[in-house]
């Protein structure tokens, strides 16, 4: 007979609740702290759980604030515009021009159209603290 498997949990610490402890947003917050720096990589319902506990605010209320921004972010850059985060970096999309190429495989000579893509440009101050 297959065993059940146990229930999906979210790869960040959090302090367990009791039925009666009911703590406000803000106790929480300040109960135990979700280190980011730990993960190696951080999925979107990681993120949503670090912005919540960073926030004081609901995980609900986190992963519509999250869906709002990336949407913005996203509309920005189909629309052609830039997107400044100050401390982070800037997005924009640039224009690549057409150029030859090889396929992997067979190593014959390709010609790759002219396209878009996103770019990404670090913040200095970010740069300068990720260099020691």
């Amino acid at each position: 007979m297959a065993q059940a498997k146990p229930p999906k949990t979210s790869k960040i610490p959090v302090e367990p609740q009791t039925k009666t402890s009911k703590k406000t947003a803000a106790e929480s917050a300040t109960a135990v702290a979700p280190s980011p720096a730990k993960l190696e990589k951080i999925g979107k319902a990681e993120l949503i759980d670090l912005m919540a506990h960073k926030a004081s605010m609901s995980k609900k209320n986190a992963e519509e604030v999250f869906g709002a921004a990336l949407e913005v972010i996203v509309d920005t850059l189909k629309g052609g515009g830039k997107i400044g985060l100050p401390g982070f970096g800037t997005l924009e999309v640039r224009q690549t021009q057409a150029r030859g190429g090889v396929r992997p495989g067979t190593s014959e000579r390709i010609e790759i159209p002219a396209g878009k893509k996103v770019a990404f440009k670090l913040a200095s101050d970010l740069k300068s603290g990720l260099n020691p």
